[in-house]
């Protein structure tokens, strides 16, 4: 089987992935892998690798990075036969994290790239016509964000800092959200839309979201003070936030938000300008994505056959 491994040297916290491509180049050659690796040099390269590793023929590419890594080697996948295999080096890892995937870096290496795994069928989502793997959102989410991104040091203090920094300045906005036939007004300092139940780092936004449902979570945080926000910011990470009555929790296939104003969105924390109006879609089972065998936040190819479910490309 050959592969490609796309690397994002800038993931991460600083030093944590210091020696990974030595690191790689020893696993390559110990396991004798029709292999290659390639650098991104800046954003969107990863998605121009990834196209030329599906042309040349690679039934597997891995990508070393984070959520933001992993959204841009999607969007070269999505609909092929290819599979995509994650070795988490980013900050949060929330797709890594939903997956269960190894933290350690030989131990997601073997996953990503041999046989010990299986290749699942994952949703993907678009907004306006953007790709989002893991979540995509507006309002104090692409603030912290739009933060974060600027600052070289990354890790989830950092995180943190940055969440708190957005926080101070958050206002929220009326929006309208539209999903199968039911119209409703929402005032937010927050709407996201998850594939899966995280953020990264356990901060589990949508706890019951799943990423081969065929399903998005949207969940929009009603204007909360600084008591408020510590109460959310707790059940965020015990997950239990949809349990607020500061939550509004609709799910869907498709959403129609209507905001103000066009503002920043964020897919899998990348951040975009984007329209006063906001479509959100599901591509059902659109991209294979190596999990461990025992994975139970996907469902087995064999036991989706039995009630019904089908991957199918275009």
């Amino acid at each position: 089987m050959k592969l490609r491994f796309v690397i994002n040297p800038h993931s991460g916290r600083q030093g944590r992935n210091a020696g990974i491509l030595g690191l790689l180049r020893d696993f390559i050659s110990a396991r004798s892998l029709d292999a290659d690796m390639v650098s991104t040099e800046g954003p969107g390269h990863a998605t121009e690798i990834a196209r030329d590793a599906v042309a040349a023929g690679c039934l597997r590419v891995v990508a070393l990075g984070g959520d933001g890594t992993v959204n841009e080697v999607a969007q070269a996948l999505i609909h092929t036969p290819a599979a995509l295999g994650l070795v988490p080096c980013g900050s949060g890892n929330g797709l890594a994290l939903h997956l269960g995937l190894p933290k350690g870096l030989p131990e997601a290496l073997e996953l990503a790239s041999g046989t010990s795994g299986r290749a699942a069928e994952l949703d993907t989502g678009t907004v306006n016509g953007l790709t989002f793997v893991n979540a995509m959102g507006f309002g104090l989410d692409a603030e912290v964000s739009r933060r974060f991104n600027r600052l070289e040091r990354r890790g989830f203090l950092t995180y943190a800092r940055a969440a708190l920094a957005a926080f101070m300045g958050r206002r929220s906005e009326r929006c309208a959200i539209a999903v199968g036939g039911h119209r409703e007004m929402v005032e937010a300092i927050l709407i996201a839309v998850a594939n899966s139940d995280q953020y990264g780092n356990h901060a589990r936004i949508a706890p019951h979201a799943r990423v081969d449902d065929g399903i998005l979570d949207l969940v929009a945080v009603r204007p909360v003070g600084f008591l408020g926000a510590a109460v959310l910011g707790a059940q965020l990470f015990v997950g239990s936030i949809d349990h607020s009555p500061r939550v509004r929790r609709l799910r869907g296939s498709r959403f129609l938000i209507e905001r103000p104003a066009a503002g920043i969105i964020h897919t899998d924390g990348e951040t975009h300008m984007a329209s006063a109006c906001v479509e959100v879609l599901v591509r059902p089972r659109s991209l294979r994505f190596i999990v461990p065998a025992d994975c139970t936040a996907v469902t087995p190819s064999a036991d989706r056959a039995a009630t019904g479910f089908a991957l199918q490309f275009p």
